[in-house]
């Protein structure tokens, strides 16, 4: 059960920002010792692979707090996140951390069953956050976007982490995402209602 928390909380990590569970997962495996990776993953720990992660963070760190770019990015990322999602879930799973030390055998006896899980949790956050976006910016003339911006990295940063750490944690953090999610939708929803109020179709 641990085991499926840790890649949960890891892949939904993603969904909020594709980088930020791959540079903890490597960073705390290579510079710590409360990660072992699997063997198959241990390439996340190269000096140079975490290099590359940490340029893309920052690309992404700066380009989703600019109002239209982060939509720009949003797009892009459509690909990316659930593929980085997919990695996350698939290395944290068989992972040994302070947590989890023996990983379960069957998330690695067919590879793509974690990876494909991952990459639909990626998937889901994403789309969720992709959506809420032009409704943050819209709402706040644009101010609003660094500050969605901020609140989803500190958000990616608080799973990656207390999915390594805590995996129990990544359960409440499931609740708190659902409940902006259903915010989101009603705030929306509501917006509609009351443009077509002010708008209603007439006929001459």
């Amino acid at each position: 059960m641990l085991e499926l928390l840790t890649g949960t909380g890891l892949a939904l990590a993603a969904g909020l920002n594709a980088w930020i569970p791959l540079v903890v997962l490597g960073a705390l495996d290579r510079f710590t010792g409360l990660v072992e990776l699997p063997a198959g993953w241990s390439w996340l720990a190269n000096e140079w692979v975490l290099l590359i992660l940490v340029v893309l963070l920052v690309v992404e760190f700066v380009a989703d707090k600019i109002p239209g770019l982060d939509s720009v990015n949003d797009v892009v990322q459509t690909f990316v996140r659930p593929t980085a999602g997919g990695l996350a879930f698939g290395s944290g799973v068989g992972a040994t951390t302070v947590a989890v030390t023996d990983p379960e055998a069957f998330f690695t006896s067919a590879q793509w069953v974690p990876i494909a899980v991952g990459a639909g949790l990626a998937l889901l956050v994403h789309l969720a956050k992709a959506t809420a976006r032009p409704v943050v910016n819209t709402a706040t003339m644009g101010v609003g976007a660094p500050v969605a911006s901020a609140v989803e990295d500190a958000g990616s940063f608080t799973l990656a982490f207390a999915a390594i750490l805590a995996p129990v944690l990544v359960v409440l953090g499931i609740v708190l995402m659902a409940i902006v999610v259903i915010l989101l939708v009603r705030r929306r929803r509501r917006a509609r209602a009351a443009g077509a109020t002010e708008h209603p179709f007439t006929v001459d």
